[in-house]
């Protein structure tokens, strides 16, 4: 390669665990509580996108920046923020979107029930290790 560090997939990373889960044998439970969990973190990283351009708009009304300056922020949250956290939710596979969660803090591990994080557990620590790293 390039001399630089191999960065892993979350793929590859559980690939590397020969987990033996196959989304079929997860209890429904389990799924729900996946899907719920999913919807609160997406939520909350939306909240927390929205109230960061909010700011923008308090910023333009108190003249600091001008209508074209907001107007290219509001275009940039479309364009990249809003997308990405899109991105993150809009999959079926919403393991890792839950896990990624827990790792950036947007979700506590200890607001999510025990079977949940214990079902995404070696998700959290690949994206714990990744924050760490980064």
């Amino acid at each position: 390669m390039n001399g630089e560090p191999e960065r892993w997939t979350v793929q590859r990373y559980l690939d590397s665990r020969q987990t033996d889960v196959v989304m079929s044998d997860v209890p429904k439970r389990i799924k729900r509580l996946v899907r719920e969990w999913a919807g609160i973190a997406h939520d909350r990283d939306l909240r927390k996108a929205l109230s960061d351009l909010r700011a923008q708009f308090d910023r333009w009304d108190r003249g600091e920046i001008n209508a074209f300056e907001l107007n290219d922020l509001v275009h940039r949250f479309h364009q990249d923020t809003s997308r990405e956290i899109w991105k993150r939710y809009a999959t079926t596979h919403l393991e890792p979107a839950v896990a990624s969660a827990v790792a950036a803090g947007v979700l506590r591990k200890e607001e999510l029930p025990a079977d949940l994080v214990q079902h995404i557990a070696s998700l959290i620590a690949f994206y714990e290790q990744d924050l760490s790293a980064s």
